[in-house]
């Protein structure tokens, strides 16, 4: 992978969009990473990548609004040709009843994790197909194994929106796939990164963790692992897949 290789990867400045920014620098990629409101931890990442002479940078975007992603795009045009876009952002809520959810609450959890998706993809699309004049590339989208699970009690609209992402993977999949374009997820189960803070459960991992068939919560660079998988040559032959990084959840 040369440099000129783009990755564009969505909520790129903390947890799990962190440590595949990170290895996919490693790998050769010039990273455009999104974020909403740390600039600091953003520039943290662009700076850990460029100190290691890897090309870095970082896009302010909420993936919910139209403009923000075009926007994101277009800078990311300025680093070379897109060959990868990593789906990562997304929201959480507190934990809520269905029966208790606002529709303020709803609409910005799907803006953020579904519309978000489908617009960076959209995107990633247009560059990346055979049949638009583009050289083929990969999207790997951030699936949850709270898709299977639903999050009763908890987040059942997070849980429906990481479902809507699973059918995102596999139409997306089949509708490009004679264009050059690989479309994947990964299914995280409960993984160690902030995310449970904002959803007011900063002690999710710790209670929940150990009742995992393995034992334990994983980290962030072991979803990031698969991810960077999914976007080399060794799945070539992969597309439409949902692969559970659960830890046997």
């Amino acid at each position: 992978m040369n440099g000129s290789s783009v990755a564009i990867v969505t909520g790129g400045s903390r947890g799990i969009g962190r440590a595949v920014s990170l290895l996919l620098a490693e790998r050769g990629y010039a990273i455009c990473l999104s974020y909403v409101s740390d600039s600091a931890a953003a520039q943290a990442v662009v700076d850990a990548i460029t100190a290691k002479g890897g090309k870095a940078l970082a896009v302010r975007s909420d993936v919910g609004d139209e403009a923000d992603v075009i926007a994101l795009f277009q800078a990311a045009d300025k680093l070379g040709r897109l060959a990868a876009l990593v789906n990562n952002a997304g929201v959480v809520d507190l934990k809520s009843d269905v029966a208790d959810m606002s529709a303020a609450r709803l609409q910005r959890m799907m803006n953020t994790n579904v519309v978000g998706s489908f617009l960076c993809a959209r995107e990633a699309v247009r560059r990346m197909s055979t049949k638009r004049g583009g050289a083929g590339g990969v999207i790997v989208n951030l699936s949850s194994v709270a898709a299977r699970l639903g999050g009763p009690g908890q987040f059942v609209d997070y849980a429906a929106s990481k479902g809507a992402i699973d059918s995102l993977t596999i139409g997306l999949a089949r509708e490009v796939a004679g264009e050059g374009i690989r479309v994947n997820a990964v299914a995280p189960g409960i993984i160690a990164t902030e995310i449970h803070a904002s959803g007011g459960e900063p002690d999710r991992v710790e209670r929940l963790g150990p009742g995992v068939p393995m034992g334990r919560a994983g980290t962030a660079e072991e979803v990031a692992a698969p991810i960077a998988w999914l976007l080399s040559e060794e799945a070539s032959y992969t597309t439409g897949a949902i692969l559970d990084v659960g830890g046997g959840r």
